[in-house]
C-alpha cells in the first residue's frame, strides 16, 4: 500500500510545513514525532533533536477498525502530536483515525520526503577572506555546501544535483554570476550536482586525482591538481590535495581562511577509510588519511577554519549556525589529530557505522558509470550520510 492509497479522513487534519516543523524545533519548542515508517526505515534515519520525542508506529497498526490498546497507549494523549510518514499520505490518515480518538494531532507535509528538501543557507561569521561565504546545510543527510561569492562572481563547493535550481536562483538573488561548481571528491551518499551545474554554464570542477576510479567525464570538466587556483573577484580558491577518505579526496582552502574538506575532517570525526577499496583497503587509506591531516591540514594557522561536507547528530554548531571550527580548537578537542600514526589507525578502523545508503549505487552514478533521473536521484540518497569514522562524536568529552 503506497500513499495515494489511504482513505481521506472523515475529519479535517492540519498540516505542517517541513520548514515549519524545523524553526519549531531549533526555537527549542518540545516537539513529539509520531513516525508512521516500518521499524527498519525508523532506525536508518529519523528526525532527532534535544527537544524532540520520536515514537515509532507503523502505519499498519492503524488500520483496522478496532486499533489495539496498546497501540495507543504508545502515544500521548496530553500534547500535540506531529505525525509523519515517507510522502504525506499515510500519516494524513494515521493523524485522522487518532483525531477521532480526541488526540491532539496535525501530520507533516511530504513526509520526511519535504524533510530532505529543507536546505538551508547560513553565513559564515567567522570567514576573513574577501567577499562573503555561506554554509549549505541539509538537516535530514548532514549535508554541507558552500557558496563564496564576491565583486560579482560566486563558486559553490559541494554542491547537491537536487538543489542545482536553488544555487542559480540564490546567484541571481545575491546579484553574483555563478562561475564554478567544485567538488571535493566522488561521493557516496548524494547525487552531485556539478555536472548538473557545468551543462547550464556553471563550470564543473573536479579533483583530476578522482579521474583514475573511472570518472567517464573528465573530458567535459576541469580537472583541479594540487595547488591550482580558482579566482572569484578577489577571494582565491586554492586546491590542496588531501587523499585518504578516498584516494582522490581533495579540499579547498578558500581565500587562507576556510578549508573546505570534503569527507576528510568535521568539526566532530574524521573521515572513514573503507567507502573506496573496503575493508581490505582500509588501514591504507587510514594511513594515509593520517599523513593528509598531520602534513596538509594540521600545518595550515591555528586559525583556519575547518569545514568539513558533512555533519552529525553528534556536531554542535559554532555560534553563528555553521559547522565549522578553528584548527586550533579542533587540535585541543579531537585525541584523533594528536595521536601517533598506529593509535590513530587502529581507533578509526575500530568501530565504523554502516555504510551510506545506496552507496553502491550513488558512487557508480557520481562517476558516470550508470544513470539516474531527478527522482531516482533523490530516492537513493535519502537517509543517514555516514561518512565518519564514527557515528559519537570524537571531539570534547
Amino acid at each position: 500500500m503506497d500513499d495515494m492509497d489511504f482513505p481521506t479522513p472523515d475529519v479535517e487534519i492540519e498540516s505542517v510545513t517541513p520548514d515549519e516543523l524545523k524553526a519549531r524545533i531549533d526555537a527549542g519548542e518540545e516537539v513529539t514525532i509520531l513516525d508512521t515508517r516500518m521499524e527498519s526505515d525508523y532506525e536508518e534515519w529519523r528526525i532527532d533533536g534535544e527537544n524532540v520525542e520520536s515514537i515509532n508506529v507503523p502505519y499498519f497498526e492503524f488500520l483496522e477498525d478496532e486499533i489495539d490498546a496498546h497501540v495507543l497507549q504508545k502515544i500521548p494523549d496530553d500534547r500535540e502530536i506531529t505525525v509523519l510518514c515517507a510522502k504525506g499520505g499515510a500519516s494524513e490518515y494515521v493523524a485522522g483515525t487518532l483525531a477521532e480518538r480526541d488526540y491532539d494531532v496535525h501530520h507533516l507535509e511530504d513526509g520526511m520526503n519535504g524533510w530532505a528538501r529543507i536546505y538551508e543557507a547560513v553565513e559564515v561569521e567567522r570567514y576573513d577572506g574577501a567577499g562573503t561565504l555561506l554554509q549549505y546545510q541539509r538537516p535530514s543527510s548532514g549535508c554541507l555546501g558552500y557558496l563564496v561569492y564576491d565583486d560579482g562572481e560566486a563558486a559553490v563547493i559541494d554542491p547537491l544535483r537536487a538543489f542545482t535550481d536553488r544555487y542559480l536562483e540564490d546567484a541571481k538573488e545575491l546579484g553574483v554570476d555563478l562561475e564554478y561548481a567544485i567538488d571535493t571528491h566522488i561521493h557516496a551518499d548524494h547525487i552531485s550536482g556539478v555536472r548538473a551545474l557545468d551543462a547550464v554554464g556553471v563550470e564543473g570542477v573536479i579533483p583530476e586525482a578522482s579521474v583514475d576510479r573511472g570518472v567517464t567525464y573528465a573530458d567535459e570538466l576541469t580537472l583541479a591538481e594540487d595547488g591550482d587556483e580558482f579566482q572569484v573577484g578577489d577571494a582565491t580558491i586554492e586546491t590542496v590535495y588531501t587523499p585518504g577518505h578516498t584516494s582522490g579526496m581533495t579540499s579547498y582552502l578558500i581565500d587562507d581562511s576556510l578549508l573546505a574538506t570534503g569527507d576528510g575532517l568535521f568539526v566532530e570525526s574524521v573521515a572513514r577509510p573503507d567507502l573506496e577499496e573496503g575493508d581490505d583497503g582500509a588501514p591504507e587509506a587510514a594511513s594515509l588519511l593520517y599523513e593528509s591531516l598531520q602534513e596538509r591540514v594540521l600545518t595550515l594557522p591555528d586559525e583556519t577554519l575547518i569545514g568539513g561536507a558533512h555533519f552529525s547528530d553528534a556536531a554542535e554548531p559554532a555560534d553563528d549556525g555553521t559547522y565549522t571550527a578553528p584548527i586550533g580548537q579542533l587540535v585541543e578537542e579531537m585525541d584523533a589529530l594528536t595521536m601517533d600514526e598506529d593509535e590513530f589507525v587502529e581507533l578509526i578502523l575500530s568501530d565504523m557505522p554502516p555504510r551510506p545508503a545506496n552507496y553502491e549505487d550513488i558512487i557508480p552514478t557520481n562517476l558516470g558509470q550508470q544513470e539516474a533521473d531527478d527522482e531516482e536521484a533523490f530516492e537513493l540518497e535519502l537517509g543517514p550520510n555516514n561518512c565518519a569514522a564514527s557515528q559519537e562524536s570524537l571531539a570534547g568529552d
